[in-house]
C-alpha cells in the first residue's frame, strides 16, 4: 500500500505564518502520528502552536509528496491534506515539519534550561550567557510515510540555513543508546550535549539537551 508514498519525490517548502490556516491542522496530526501520542491530543497542541508562532525569530518548513490516484481516495490520509496555494497540487499532502524561533528568558523552555545548568553546576553568570543567543529548534518530526527517507535532515537543513544566532539547542526523549532516527540526525549533523537525564516539569520522562554552533556546514556531497 506503501509503495508508491515510499518513491514520491518530495519538496521541501517553506510553511508561512499568514498561511497557517492551511498547514497547521495537518502539521499537528503529523506530529501527534510520529510521536505515537493518542488521537485527541491535537486540541491541546494547535492552541501552543499558534502561540509559538508570534514568537520572535520564528520560522518553519514542512515536507510534502504526492499521492497516488488511489492513495488520494484512502481515509488514512485526509489529516494530511494541505490546500493550494500552499499545495502544488490537490493530491499533495504535508508529511514533514520542523520550526523553531529566538529563545528568550521569559520562555518556559529558557527557563527549564536555565535551571538545569544551574542544578548541573554552571556558575549563574556562564548559564545566562549561555542561554542568550540561540534559536530553539521546537519541534521536527517525520509521519512515518516519510521516514528513512532523509526528509528530517531536509527539514532542519532548510530551518537552519542563514539563522543569525550563534547556535541552536533542543530537547529530545533519552533513548536507550541513542538508538532511534532523531538521535542518528542529530549526532551526524554535530549536535553534542549540554544536559542529559534532564526531567521537565510535568514530564516523568528524561529528556537530553543538545546543542551545536551554527551555520551547518555545507551538505555532504551525494
Amino acid at each position: 500500500m506503501l509503495s508508491h508514498l515510499t518513491s514520491a519525490p518530495v519538496r521541501i517548502s517553506a510553511l508561512p505564518a499568514e498561511l497557517s490556516h492551511l498547514w497547521l491542522d495537518p502539521a499537528v496530526h503529523v506530529y501527534i502520528t510520529a510521536m505515537h501520542y493518542p488521537r485527541g491530543s491535537e486540541a491541546g497542541r494547535t492552541p501552543l502552536w499558534r502561540d509559538h508562532i508570534a514568537r520572535p525569530g520564528w520560522a518553519a518548513y514542512g515536507a510534502f509528496t504526492t499521492l497516488s490516484a488511489l492513495d488520494s481516495l484512502r481515509p488514512t490520509y485526509t489529516p494530511l491534506r494541505v490546500r493550494t496555494p500552499l499545495a502544488a497540487s490537490d493530491r499533495e499532502v504535508l508529511i514533514g515539519v520542523a520550526y523553531g524561533y529566538r529563545g528568550a528568558p521569559d520562555q518556559w523552555w529558557n527557563r527549564q534550561l536555565y535551571a538545569g545548568l544551574l542544578r548541573a553546576g554552571v556558575p549563574a553568570s556562564e548559564a545566562r550567557e549561555f542561554t542568550r543567543d540561540y534559536f530553539e529548534l521546537t519541534e521536527l518530526h517525520v509521519h512515518p510515510i516519510g521516514q528513512g527517507r532523509g526528509v528530517g535532515e531536509r527539514l532542519l537543513t532548510a530551518l537552519l540555513a542563514d539563522r543569525p544566532e550563534a547556535k541552536v539547542l533542543l530537547s529530545t526523549p533519552e533513548v536507550r543508546g541513542e538508538d532511534n532516527r532523531a538521535w542518528s540526525l542529530y549526532r551526524r549533523l554535530g549536535f553534542g550535549d549540554v544536559l542529559r537525564d534532564f526531567t521537565f516539569v510535568g514530564d516523568a520522562r528524561p529528556f537530553a539537551f543538545l546543542g551545536r554552533g551554527l551555520p551547518l556546514p555545507p551538505p555532504r556531497a551525494t
